[in-house]
């Protein structure tokens, strides 16, 4: 396997980020030079399942964030350490982390119908709606 190559990656400016996250990842952030998200579950077995979810995308991705978690809340914050700023990579990966831990089958149909939103004992995420 080979490293990746030695391109130069677009550093977006803070304005650009910011412009960007609001057309296209409204609840994430821009500061002190990560872009950032936190979401929020409903306990600490939902806070694991969110944290592992993101590991295998990031691994993938071969793109890896920074966590911060407690019992009920992992937060999320992306930087490319190679480029030194925020690059598409962050964008992209922050889109496909989006893209599946917001993802909420009983609003699609299809045979997969999501958690029971009447027991809480089954509750996952608290999704943004």
């Amino acid at each position: 396997m080979t490293d990746e190559p030695k391109i130069k990656k677009r550093v977006y400016s803070e304005s650009e980020i910011v412009a960007k996250l609001k057309e296209e990842l409204p609840h994430w952030r821009y500061e002190n030079g990560w872009i950032r998200r936190k979401y929020k579950t409903h306990s600490w077995k939902s806070t694991l399942m969110v944290i592992n979810t993101i590991g295998h995308l990031a691994e993938a991705a071969w793109h890896h964030p920074d966590l911060k978690a407690s019992y009920a809340w992992v937060e999320v914050l992306l930087q490319n350490h190679a480029a030194k700023g925020i690059t598409d990579k962050d964008f992209e990966l922050a889109k496909k982390i989006e893209s599946v831990v917001q993802w909420q089958p009983g609003k699609e149909t299809g045979s997969l119908e999501g958690t029971p939103q009447t027991d809480q004992r089954f509750a996952y995420i608290k999704y943004d709606d």
